[in-house]
């Protein structure tokens, strides 16, 4: 464990099942309304690398194939976020970052069609892949495709056989539970909530979660206030560009060059005494590369010397869905 803890935040204990086919079994059968909030759970096999966007260096990219097992591993690049299908192939531009990178046993897996999906011959390259990347682009065209079909169970297996799924933008929204954007575009950007009744599934690879992307880059830090205020049992991880966070198990690392934000109705930032007046604190707080977070007991930490919880946040009651 690394040492200097940053804030002990007290999470939940629910431990439900972990196995391919449970996990699966709990998707297909519950619907929205009926997720429990509040537990925040990573995969107990394999790995996630959800990113950012932006991957303007090859932190990211050097770090995802080498959880694959290095250059020679069997990797599926998954473009269907993007709207060029023609040029979806093994010749895909979406695949050049990861030769220049040095990984040399690439394929494209790509269909807009459910049926297609759901055959064996279509999952076949997953079933023997060690590490899947899911590109950028409008994340909702990767669930629309893959939800709920046989590459949805093979994304599954693929991470209990101790494997790695990525991706940024909109391959970072869809590795959570719940994604960041509304079936009402005009309630989306207008009044920033994610009603429940808006909801839109993501994988669920990280349950608990809601993650936003671009954030600082983009002036996008406060959009998740009111998402978190609709939702407070949830855990709010925005990521910049060029950064992401490698979970493993129920603990994750931030990596690449930016910052991680963590909205967390259980944890605030309270604003200075009169005597100083420096800041009037806020709703969330920042992780930077190479701090660790723990996402079942909520605590995150810091490399350090010490064993001193990071200054200025502390414990807030969790509130309410806001009106």
């Amino acid at each position: 464990m690394i040492e200097g803890d940053l804030m002990a935040i007290h999470g939940s204990t629910f431990n439900p099942p972990k196995s391919a086919s449970s996990i699966l079994s709990l998707l297909l059968l519950c619907t929205l309304p009926a997720i429990v909030s509040g537990q925040v759970l990573g995969p107990e096999h394999g790995t996630l690398v959800i990113s950012g966007g932006g991957e303007t260096t090859s932190h990211i990219i050097d770090r995802f194939i080498e959880l694959a097992g290095g250059p020679n591993a069997p990797i599926v690049v998954v473009p269907t976020s993007g709207r060029n299908d023609e040029d979806y192939h093994n010749f895909c531009p979406c695949l050049r970052r990861f030769r220049e990178a040095g990984a040399t046993n690439l394929s494209v897996m790509h269909t807009r069609d459910r049926e297609v999906a759901n055959t064996d011959v279509f999952v076949e390259s997953l079933r023997q892949a060690r590490g899947l990347w899911f590109n950028g682009g409008s994340h909702w065209l990767h669930t629309d495709a893959y939800l709920d079909t046989k590459v949805h169970e093979e994304l599954i297996a693929l991470l209990d056989r101790g494997g790695v799924i990525g991706g940024g933008s909109a391959g970072a929204h869809v590795q959570g539970e719940i994604m960041n954007v509304s079936r009402s575009p005009e309630r989306e950007f207008s009044e920033r909530r994610l009603p429940r009744e808006d909801w839109r599934r993501g994988f669920g690879f990280l349950r608990g979660v809601i993650i936003d992307v671009h954030v600082l880059v983009r002036n996008r830090q406060f959009d998740m206030v009111g998402v978190m205020n609709e939702h407070p049992d949830m855990l709010g991880i925005a990521i910049d560009e060029n950064t992401a966070i490698v979970v493993r198990g129920d603990e994750f690392e931030v990596i690449g060059t930016s910052y991680v934000i963590i909205h967390d109705n259980q944890r605030t930032i309270p604003p200075d005494p009169p005597e100083t007046w420096r800041t009037v604190g806020g709703p969330f707080y920042f992780l930077k590369p190479g701090d660790t977070y723990d996402l079942l007991t909520r605590e995150a930490f810091r490399p350090s010397m010490t064993q001193e919880p990071i200054a200025r946040v502390a414990p807030e009651a969790v509130r309410g869905p806001g009106p």
